[in-house]
């Protein structure tokens, strides 16, 4: 747990009033006042209310990025912090804002360990978008997302990678605040963000951090100024704590690949792990595949590394270490060698396009909630074989009644109310668009 550190000089304590007056007025903490503000939510003194206030203080007024540092060191070091040095191989971890559609971290994560590359991924609430990676993974019968430390590292040592729900002992003071944040309407605060995203992937051991900040209507960043400013935030101060950091700023205007939903998605990633599948996702798995291995200094040059993405996920190695932790998790691998394995829905049926043009928007959030309440079950699980396939993608020609995606259903009722969610998502027009760029910006 936590380590007490003790100043050569005496702190002497300020109100809690004192110190949500100070960020109010646009004052920079000291190192030792971020540190007892850590302190005081974990012990349980700092009531509710005065972490409300300075949340939102925080919101208005920043942090820098020196404050910032010490918030996500000090929340690090308030719970456990996981030791990896056992393991030689470099390690390294991606961290999304999340998306819809979004099967990268399912695929990147075996990939970095075939490349070398250890990725100690534990999932945490603000990597989803509805439906999150341990929901997907969850359309494999007898995935456990579940691991000790002690499992997690061994895991880690014998295949790799993981795919976990994130551990109590992890950043607990992150947590505290995370719910209070989505309480307040302060998650967007990017020094917060900022802090709970390095305290988290920091105390699971990475040594280096690629960032996938995803903006547009399928994301909780809906302005492009604001992901790049995050991303910027999250790299800068990760260099600050002697760690390396590159972040990408992706469009997340329309679903990504062609499938919404749980066993539906885990077939796509599949696909990808073996060097196939939609072209946006190929090209996103690339470019942040390249990223984890020069990071990792696994490869040097640009083209090195996308010769050592590329070889992988062509000669079997990514899907093969893929098959390695769902087994260690005691997943049914047969599905992996045999997609068709997979639930199949009782009823697909097209949503047609209204009239003859080309699909101008997509609400990718919509799509999203559409899924949600086609596929979410009594027992708060998701069905493995709903969702949606084939979605056409903005600049697409469509002619009327043509299918704008094909939706898999089990349930008539739970059909009809999506429905009101998947028609509202498309807007067509008769010139063709522009469509978006995938990668916006590269952070470093």
């Amino acid at each position: 747990m936590r380590k007490k550190i003790i100043s050569a000089r005496k702190f002497i304590k300020p109100s809690f009033t004192y110190l949500v007056e100070k960020k109010r007025d646009g004052g920079e903490f000291t190192d030792e006042e971020i540190r007892y503000i850590v302190d005081s939510i974990l012990d349980e003194d700092l009531p509710e209310f005065q972490q409300a206030a300075l949340a939102m203080a925080v919101y208005f007024q920043g942090m820098s990025a020196q404050e910032t540092a010490v918030f996500a060191e000090e929340m690090m070091l308030s719970g456990e912090v996981i030791d990896l040095t056992g393991i030689a191989r470099p390690k390294i971890d991606k961290y999304s804002t999340g998306g819809v559609g979004d099967k990268t971290t399912l695929v990147l994560a075996p990939l970095a360990a075939a490349c070398g590359v250890v990725m100690p991924t534990m999932n945490g609430v603000d990597e989803e978008h509805v439906i999150s990676n341990l929901d997907k993974l969850s359309s494999i019968p007898n995935f456990n997302p579940i691991l000790d430390l002690k499992g997690f590292k061994a895991q880690l040592k014998s295949v790799g990678c993981t795919f976990i729900h994130q551990d109590e002992e992890i950043a607990p003071v992150d947590a505290i605040l995370y719910k209070m944040r989505q309480q307040t309407g302060t998650i967007p605060s990017l020094p917060l963000i900022t802090g709970s995203v390095l305290s988290r992937k920091l105390a699971e051991g990475a040594e280096g951090l690629v960032i996938d900040v995803k903006w547009g209507n399928g994301s909780f960043i809906k302005d492009l100024e604001q992901a790049k400013q995050l991303a910027r935030s999250i790299t800068r101060v990760g260099r600050s704590m002697k760690r390396r950091c590159v972040a990408l700023v992706t469009d997340m205007n329309q679903p990504l690949g062609d499938t919404v939903g749980t066993g539906l998605e885990i077939k796509e990633a599949i696909e990808l792990l073996k060097g196939e599948g939609p072209e946006d996702l190929q090209e996103l798995v690339l470019k942040l595949g390249m990223e984890i291995v020069r990071l990792a200094g696994v490869a040097g040059s640009t083209l090195s590394a996308k010769q050592t993405v590329l070889r992988h996920l062509k000669d079997g190695t990514a899907l093969e270490k893929f098959k390695l932790m769902v087994a260690a998790q005691g997943g049914d691998t047969t599905l992996i060698d045999n997609p068709n394995k997979f639930p199949i829905a009782k009823h697909i049926r097209k949503l047609p396009a209204p009239k003859r043009g080309y699909v101008h928007t997509i609400n990718a959030g919509m799509i999203a909630e559409g899924v949600h309440k086609l596929a979410l079950r009594k027992n708060g699980k998701y069905d493995p074989a709903v969702g949606v396939s084939e979605i056409k993608k903005v600049g697409t020609q469509v002619k009327q009644g043509e299918p704008l995606m094909m939706i898999h259903y089990n349930d008539e009722a739970k059909m009809e109310e999506a429905l009101e969610y998947l028609k509202t998502a498309y807007r067509l027009a008769p010139k063709r668009p522009t469509p978006p760029e995938l990668i916006v910006e590269r952070v470093a």
